[in-house]
Formats: structure tokens, C-alpha cells, sequence
């Protein structure tokens, strides 16, 4: 179980989903221990983000990474999903050049920057890839009934609850376990779309979010249900993309996760609060790899990699 990088350099081009600004995104191959490193291009000098908890700066509806630079915030909003796909392929090793302050939203969930990634192929290194063991549980709260915590397992679990007063979410499972491994996440959550409710469209948008939102890249509701003619890819679409995001938020740690991460009513804000409290406690983990002789608990796929 080595570590992972691109095996070719891949471009794609879209909108982002709050700012609505468009943007083109450069993933590039990365020498083993570099890490997933976000650059701002567009910016004189180029601005590095270099993927850890304590570089998320704003939580409000996406995760966005933020760099001082002589005392100016410089930003990169709405990383999760690509995080989510990375973390999904396995991806460690990777250099993310980006011309704009929001990387694109594509669809609205993982399935596109999949798509791009096993396009451009997957490397493997000569150096073993690292996990974050859970050693002790982790757990942090809001004052709205939100929870997130860790726990000790073998293997990577993902447990997620949501609860929304919302005729839609009433049709729909509202609870889902996901046992970890690129299998399970491409076919169980990477199709699984980020969504809203029209009655918040014009506070937000005086707010500059939503930008560029649209029933192409998420899902719509109005008062009774869902807007998208094609209606949901999954009726428990909602709590799956709630994994997807924890997902990509909590690779932010820079290595897979073994442990359970279980959580209610989180989102952005809370998943970044229980890194930043798992990091707080040295003896709540250990940053680990596994012998060749011996089987790793997360497994990733092998489709397009090159020796």
C-alpha cells in the first residue's frame, strides 16, 4: 500500500458554485511527501495552500482554505468535493493550480473530478502511504443538537444522520453507514449532489453565495419538494452527499483515516472543529503505514494505475 499521485497532467474548466466565477484547474503529479498542495495562479506572486485542518478559514455553506498574504486573505472556496474525490481514489501526492477563488462545481458531487482523475491515471510511489489511526474517541458538539466524534476501528466507517424539517427529507432515508474502500465510495455517494432550498436563494445571494448556482449543479427545493425535473439519483441522495462532503472535509488531515467517524446535524464547520480537537490530542492518534505482507483496512481500486 504505496503512496499515490497522477500519473499525467490533467485540466478541467467550470463555474463556481458561490462566487459563480469561472475558473481552470491544472491537477499535476507530485513527488511522494508533498501532500495535496491548492496554488493560486492567478495571483502575483503565486499563492501555495498547503492542505491541513488549520488552513480552513470560512465554513459558511463549503470549505474554503485561506492563506495570508501581507495581511490579505487569499481564498480557494468550495474544495470538498474535489477533496471527496481524492480521497475516494486514494490520491496523497497531487499540485492543484487554479485560476480563479473557487474551484468548479461541476454537477454538484464527486462523479466529474473522478471522471478526471482516473482519466489522467494513477501512479503509484515508491514510498508507503500513510493513515491517521484513531487511537481514543473525539467528539465535538454545536448548540443547534450537532455532533461529530471518532472512534477507534478497523477499517474507515462513516456514519451520518441528518434532520430536516422539509416534506422531501420526510421521503427519504435520513440515516447511512459507509464502510470505506474506492468500491463502496465510487458506487454508494460519488454521484450524490450538493442541494438548497429556494426560500434561502436571495439572503444568501446578498450575501455573494449561490452565485452561480443552478438545477445543473445541485438539487432545488421549493416548499413541497424537489425542483430538478429528473427529480433525485438516489432517494436518500441528501444524507449520501452529507458523506461526501465529510469525505473530502476530513482528508483534509492530509492521510486516510482508520477509525469510525460517526455524526448528526454536522456540516462544514463541525467536521473541521473535530480535526482541529483530534489534532489538539497527540495521544487520540497515530499516523501509521502497513508492511507489504500485511493487509491494509482501507482498500483502494486498482483501474488505470501505472507501475
Amino acid at each position: 500500500m504505496n503512496q499515490r499521485t497522477l500519473a499525467n497532467k490533467i485540466k478541467a474548466k467550470g463555474i463556481g458554485l458561490h462566487t459563480g466565477h469561472e475558473a481552470v484547474m491544472t491537477l499535476r503529479p507530485a513527488p511522494v511527501n508533498t501532500g495535496i498542495v491548492f496554488r493560486r495562479i492567478d495571483c502575483a506572486p503565486e499563492v501555495e495552500f498547503r492542505v491541513s485542518p488549520e488552513i480552513v478559514g470560512e465554513t459558511t455553506l463549503c470549505t474554503t482554505i485561506v492563506n495570508q498574504v501581507n495581511d490579505k486573505p487569499i481564498k480557494i472556496a468550495t474544495i470538498e468535493h474535489l477533496m471527496s474525490a481524492l480521497a475516494g481514489v486514494g490520491i496523497d501526492n497531487v499540485y492543484i493550480d487554479i485560476s480563479s477563488d473557487e474551484v468548479p462545481i461541476m454537477d454538484g458531487s464527486s462523479s466529474h473530478f473522478i471522471f478526471l482523475l482516473q482519466s489522467a491515471g494513477v501512479a503509484i510511489q515508491d514510498q508507503p502511504k500513510k493513515f491517521v489511526k484513531i487511537l481514543k474517541p473525539v467528539r465535538v458538539e454545536n448548540e443547534k443538537g450537532g455532533w461529530a466524534e471518532f472512534k477507534p476501528y478497523d477499517g474507515y466507517r462513516l456514519n451520518f444522520s441528518i434532520d430536516f424539517e422539509h416534506p422531501a427529507f420526510q421521503q427519504t432515508a435520513e440515516k447511512m453507514t459507509l464502510e470505506f474502500s474506492s468500491t463502496s465510495y465510487f458506487k454508494e455517494v460519488s454521484r450524490a449532489r450538493t442541494f438548497g432550498f429556494m426560500k434561502d436563494m436571495e439572503s444568501l445571494r446578498a450575501k455573494n453565495l449561490g452565485l452561480g448556482a443552478s438545477l445543473k449543479n445541485a438539487i432545488g427545493l421549493d416548499d413541497s419538494g424537489v425542483m430538478n425535473v429528473e427529480g433525485l439519483r438516489d432517494k436518500d441522495e441528501f444524507v449520501r452527499h452529507k458523506i461526501l462532503d465529510a469525505v473530502g472535509d476530513l482528508y483534509m488531515l492530509g492521510h486516510p483515516i482508520v477509525g469510525e467517524f460517526t455524526a448528526h446535524k454536522s456540516g462544514h464547520a463541525l467536521n473541521n472543529q473535530l480535526l482541529r480537537a483530534l489534532m489538539a490530542q497527540p495521544e487520540a492518534f497515530e499516523i501509521v503505514d502497513y508492511a507489504d505482507d500485511v493487509k491494509p483496512p482501507v482498500q483502494y481500486g486498482s483501474s488505470k494505475v501505472v507501475a
